[in-house]
């Protein structure tokens, strides 16, 4: 740089204020955009939330400063030892005559510092849990609302909407975020975290309910692993770990790896291959559907058909069936008949038995006795009286006849107990038919 045009002249006399000042122009004029490249060396992260540290090489060291609103992006890769490119502007200090870098971006130097510090990242997220296989969550078979949180223009988008139509249309829920640059991650995980709090039932807004999605797609096209960056840091990979969304991740080429793609519940290898995981093809269901219902319907045809044989084989092999109830109907008559004839006999034995019977007790009843001239005397409690000796004087008996009863006293006269004295027992006569008669049976 030889041109000197700026320069004051020579035998101009400033002070310090005005030379301080003069210097602060000139080197914000010619440095307003520059990046430089060291190791980061004494980080303070302030109260403020501006972050002080000073980037050095082996032979130099120059301040760096970054304000708060300005580090959100990069303030995680700033770490002691760190060797990182600076983009910003210089500028004096002129309190302290040094000068000094206001960090406006960081990136990592060199791709092998960027994969160190990705490993390092993997193997802490890891050991969390995040990436475990058991805590991971099914994609549905076929989502009604699908989220897709990329960038709203360029080829991602269309390509995911274009592949979801031809295979099974769906609602698309576009919520569109920067997919690289310092406020990539910020949005992204801002995105994540607003489709998870969309209720159940919907959130109801002034211009109709949006619905829930059933599943997330995160996706950007390729590019180097710088570009991919956002997609590794922590509050990404965190916010898709956490979401009770199942999500499917399709960030870069199929050669390309995230953080994401490991804290994720379905990796997809591009934008097009995640629209191909969050649905089926609508016509192979259809003829898988066809073929389904033409193997039932054959299949109930065949086993009507064999059961219908089997049917017709066991009727060949009975008999009639009228002729079978005939026979038993024949059957049936003639035990009929059987059982009235047997049981006419059976009371036509009994009704014999029963007059037989009676007239042989009517034989041994005493009316006949009585009919053949002999009388029966029956005391007044209903007694037979079958000897003398049981009269007393004054009891009244009843002597009945074969055609009556007449009512009789006993007196004294004649009376065995009526006698003052015994009498000598009767000479007994010599036995004759009347005799040997006996006494009449009660």
């Amino acid at each position: 740089m030889n041109d000197t045009s700026f320069l004051p002249p020579q035998d101009k006399v400033f002070s310090v204020t005005d030379f301080s000042l003069l210097l602060k122009g000139v080197v914000e004029g010619a440095f307003s955009r520059i990046k430089i490249q060291g190791e980061v060396s004494g980080l303070k992260k302030a109260s403020s939330g501006h972050i002080y540290f000073s980037l050095k090489d082996d032979d130099s060291v120059i301040d760096a400063v970054s304000w708060r609103g300005q580090n959100a992006g990069f303030a995680n890769l700033l770490k002691d030892g760190q060797e990182i490119i600076c983009t910003g502007k210089v500028t004096t200090y002129p309190a302290r005559s040094h000068y000094q870098i206001i960090v406006e971006s960081v990136e990592l130097a060199g791709e092998g510092e960027l994969l160190k510090l990705l490993e390092e990242r993997k193997k802490k997220l890891a050991a969390e849990g995040l990436f475990a296989e058991e805590r991971k969550k099914s994609i549905p078979f076929l989502p009604d609302v699908i989220g897709v949180i990329t960038s709203p223009t360029g080829a991602v988008i269309r390509d995911i909407i274009h592949r979801l139509s031809d295979r099974f249309p769906r609602r698309v829920l576009l919520w569109g975020v920067p997919v690289q640059g310092e406020e990539a991650a910020a949005k992204v995980t801002e995105a994540i975290n607003g489709f998870n709090l969309i209720p159940k039932e919907g959130l109801i807004t002034k211009d109709g309910i949006i619905p829930r999605p059933n599943v997330l797609i995160v996706a950007r096209g390729g590019g180097s692993i710088e570009d991919l960056w956002p997609f590794n840091e922590e509050n990404v990979v965190r916010a898709a770990a956490a979401s009770d969304i199942p999500l499917i991740s399709a960030v870069g080429h199929e050669t390309d790896t995230t953080l994401i793609d490991y804290a994720s519940d379905l990796r997809a290898p591009t934008p097009t291959g995640a629209a191909e995981k969050a649905v089926p093809v609508r016509s192979e269901l259809l003829s898988r559907t066809s073929m389904a219902k033409a193997r039932m319907l054959d299949a109930s045809a065949r086993f009507l058909t064999e059961q219908q044989t089997k049917i017709k084989g066991l009727a060949r092999g009975i008999p009639n069936l009228e002729d079978i109830v005939e026979q038993y109907i024949e059957r049936l008559d003639d035990k009929s008949e059987r059982l009235i004839g047997a049981a006419r006999i059976y009371l036509k034995t009994s009704q014999e038995r029963f007059n037989s019977t009676a007239r042989l007790l009517e034989s041994y009843s005493y009316t006949k006795i009585l009919a053949r001239g002999f009388a029966l005397v029956m005391g007044k409690d209903g007694h037979t009286v079958s000897s003398s000796a049981n009269a007393n004087p004054g009891d009244s008996w009843q002597i009945h006849f074969a055609d009556g009863q007449v009512p009789v006293t006993v007196t004294g006269e004649n009376c065995a107990k009526s006698a003052s004295e015994p009498k000598a027992p009767r000479k007994r006569k010599t036995s004759t038919y009347e005799d040997k008669q006996g006494n009449l049976p009660l």
